[in-house]
């Protein structure tokens, strides 16, 4: 005991620990021995104050203000770079870990399990890495809600695109001219897929295999099998202008691999396309009219690019004809 370092802390004892709690740091014991006064005793001015001995009110005026806490359910809606979780749980008070409350001897003795807002930490992050890898980034203002359903020619499509997004299953086709609103009713299906917790994958096909392609360089970040295994087994997969991608031989046959693939294990799927349905590769064709799999929806609707700004906003603020049903 003589020859113990003046650096170190004394130990704490257990009667010390729930009162260490409440103590600002400035007030513990920093490890220099008590000075003797010249009569051989010590000096209380020289006695680091006892922690069983502090003035109530001292305790309260000099105890740490804990951090806000924030419900993870009731956090803002705010992206990732903007967000930052809560500091402090309640519960766990940051661990992040609960302990199981069972008698020594149990086989759940001393097993740490998840608090509840870890669980919700991965959920949240889970979601934001699923947005990331949706490939939907240019395309979230492209929503239901944003979409003019009052345009004469778009009411069935919008109606049964709504409801497929409420429960996405089987396959969609969704056939039309330039600016009928194939594209924006298909990314809307992604962004309420999201928000449902359902993993997607949007892509324009020849964008799409041409980032295949360029998987095979070598400086590439991203390894070709990887990619490609992700897209064919994606739980949704929204395909973009089918029929206008490269017609060599090695574009056929990625797509034809991507399509035949989640034919045969019947994978929603969401397609969209301006082009004659017999000038598509026929090993897709027979696929993606397959009646008992795919629902085919044609939209017969002027090009919403050449209408005329007023006449667009009259067209959204004018009256509804006929019954409107409602869809979750």
């Amino acid at each position: 005991e003589r020859n113990r370092r003046n650096d170190l802390p004394r130990r704490v004892g257990n009667e010390d620990v729930q009162t260490l709690r409440h103590l600002a740091p400035d007030n513990l014991f920093n490890g220099v021995e008590p000075k003797p006064s010249a009569s051989g005793s010590t000096s209380a001015a020289n006695v680091p104050p006892s922690p069983k001995n502090q003035n109530s009110s001292f305790e309260r005026s000099n105890r740490p203000k804990s951090k806000k806490v924030v419900p993870f359910a009731n956090r803002p809606n705010t992206s990732p770079e903007t967000y930052a979780e809560p500091d402090v749980c309640p519960i766990c008070r940051g661990a992040g870990f609960l302990r199981r409350d069972v008698p020594f001897g149990d086989p759940g003795f001393g097993t740490l399990i998840d608090c509840g807002c870890r669980l919700a930490g991965k959920e949240y992050r889970s979601r934001e890495e699923s947005s990331k890898a949706s490939n939907l980034e240019h395309f979230r203002d492209l929503t239901f809600e944003a979409f003019n359903q009052r345009m004469p020619g778009v009411r069935e499509a919008y109606q049964e695109t709504l409801h497929f997004a409420g429960d996405p299953s089987k396959w969609l086709l969704l056939m039309g001219g330039y600016g009928c609103g194939k594209t924006h009713l298909a990314a809307a299906i992604g962004n309420k897929a999201l928000q449902k917790g359902v993993r997607i994958y949007f892509a324009v096909v020849p964008d799409l295999l041409d980032y295949l392609r360029s998987t095979f360089d070598p400086n590439s970040e991203a390894r070709y099998d990887e990619r490609f295994d992700m897209i064919r087994n994606v739980p949704l997969l929204i395909l973009d202008d089918l029929g206008t991608e490269n017609s060599k031989p090695w574009a056929k046959e990625k797509l034809y691999q991507i399509i035949n693939h989640r034919y045969n294990t019947k994978l929603p799927t969401v397609i969209t396309t301006n082009q004659d349905l017999f000038q598509i590769d026929g090993r897709i064709h027979s696929r993606i009219t397959d009646q008992d799999l795919c629902r085919i929806l044609i939209i017969n609707a002027k090009d919403y690019r050449q209408i005329p700004t007023d006449e667009r906003i009259r067209l959204r603020q004018g009256p509804m004809s006929g019954p409107m049903r409602n869809f979750p």
